[in-house]
């Protein structure tokens, strides 16, 4: 079975197809500023063979068609025609409370994933975008909805729960989702398949560390607790975004700046983290680059950073009374050899021996960090969201 992944933002899409028989990524690429000035497409197919398109693409039905024209195409492409796609899955950020499992798309889906855009209204409209896209030009293909939020649903309500009113709750669903929950999903699979980790007597605390960031507790192959919220915003501080905040402070600063709402969400989400500490970017690299030189707030940013995942690894150990392996993914996960190093460093509480010569030669690759003695293991393992979002299309068809 050939599935191709969709993956579409406000104004991109991201791609891959897949041969399931061997798990084989038979080409990929992406589709950048849909509806702007400069416009491309980057395509590549198993071969390596690579193409840029530089053209004009006004919507997301006209970046399906060229990404589609891309797959066909006897040069660079890599099926004969449509007809040997046999699944499109869609990731969608967004599935509330409704969606607990992955689901086939039909009318009912869509309307649904429609009435979700209130919690993720950055995100589930661009989904919809393409899931009705594919469905105008592949009409006959079934399609799949692989929810981000889907692997956090058996969070207990204990944790999910804010200590809000409880009317709150039950009219506007105000609660923790959780999301990266493929990417915690993928790293948590490969830990138990390749580290010899029994799953259903396991405690794993993952850690998802990119531009976005977020960390999950995994206890006997669930996830009990994530530090991202209702929203993306809530926990780590982020490339962008603020993450924990007292709620208070907020209400100060739009009183005191005469801020409106919109004003505010772009501040909490595109104008804080690493970028709003630092002043020079949200880029870890650049972070990293500036703290060499002496840069003071690149330091400070670096330092806050740093601090958060501690805290939250600490209290995530706290409440499954240990963890076994810590587990760094994402952009920054698998390519900073200091920021996995400064986060391991005091943890000899829990017995965790840190190999940091194997560590800072480590980048891009799944590699065991730990000494030998260690009582916790740390590994790096390299996540690929799209791979589960094909496997679980492939579940859904085939159960279908």
């Amino acid at each position: 079975m050939r599935i191709l992944v969709l993956n579409c933002g406000s104004s991109s899409i991201k791609y891959q197809l897949f041969e399931m028989t061997n798990k084989k990524c038979l080409a990929k690429g992406n589709v950048q500023k849909i509806g702007l000035i400069g416009t491309y497409v980057e395509h590549e197919n198993e071969n390596e063979v690579k193409i840029r398109i530089d053209k004009p693409v006004p919507d997301h039905q006209r970046g399906i068609e060229e990404i589609l024209k891309l797959i066909i195409n006897p040069e660079f492409g890599a099926l004969a025609n449509y007809d040997e796609i046999n699944a499109i899955g869609h990731r969608v950020v967004h599935g509330g409370e409704t969606f607990s499992d992955h689901v086939l798309i039909d009318d009912d889906v869509i309307k649904t994933i429609e009435t979700l855009s209130d919690l993720a209204p950055l995100h589930n409209p661009q989904n919809l975008k393409g899931i009705t896209s594919a469905q105008q030009i592949l009409p006959k293909i079934p399609q799949v909805a692989v929810f981000d939020t889907a692997f956090h649903q058996t969070i207990p309500a204990y944790s999910y729960m804010y200590p809000l009113p409880y009317s709150v709750y039950v009219k506007d669903k105000v609660r923790r989702y959780g999301f990266h929950g493929t990417s915690h999903f993928f790293v948590s699979g490969k830990a138990y398949e390749d580290y010899g980790i029994d799953r259903d007597n396991s405690k794993l605390i993952t850690c998802h560390l990119g531009n976005g960031a977020s960390i999950a507790a995994i206890l006997n192959g669930s996830s009990v607790d994530t530090s991202m919220g209702m929203t993306p915003v809530e926990g780590l501080m982020m490339g962008t975004r603020v993450g924990d905040i007292d709620a208070g402070a907020l209400i100060h600063i739009m009183t005191t700046e005469e801020m409106s709402l919109t004003e505010m969400n772009n501040l909490i989400n595109k104008q804080s983290g690493l970028l709003g500490i630092s002043g020079i970017s949200s880029d870890m690299r650049e972070i990293l680059s500036a703290k060499a030189k002496g840069g003071d707030r690149a330091a400070l940013a670096y330092d806050m950073f740093i601090y958060r995942i501690r805290k939250y690894i600490g209290s995530y150990a706290a409440v499954m009374n240990g963890v076994d392996a810590i587990i760094f993914t994402g952009g920054i996960g698998e390519n900073a050899p200091d920021v996995r190093r400064d986060i391991c460093k005091g943890f000899d509480y829990l017995g965790l021996k840190f190999d940091e010569e194997k560590n800072d030669e480590l980048r891009g690759k799944q590699e065991l960090l730990s000494a030998k003695d260690s009582k916790v293991k740390v590994i790096v393992i390299p996540t690929n969201e799209e791979l589960v979002i094909a496997e679980e299309t492939f579940r859904m068809v085939k159960e279908s």
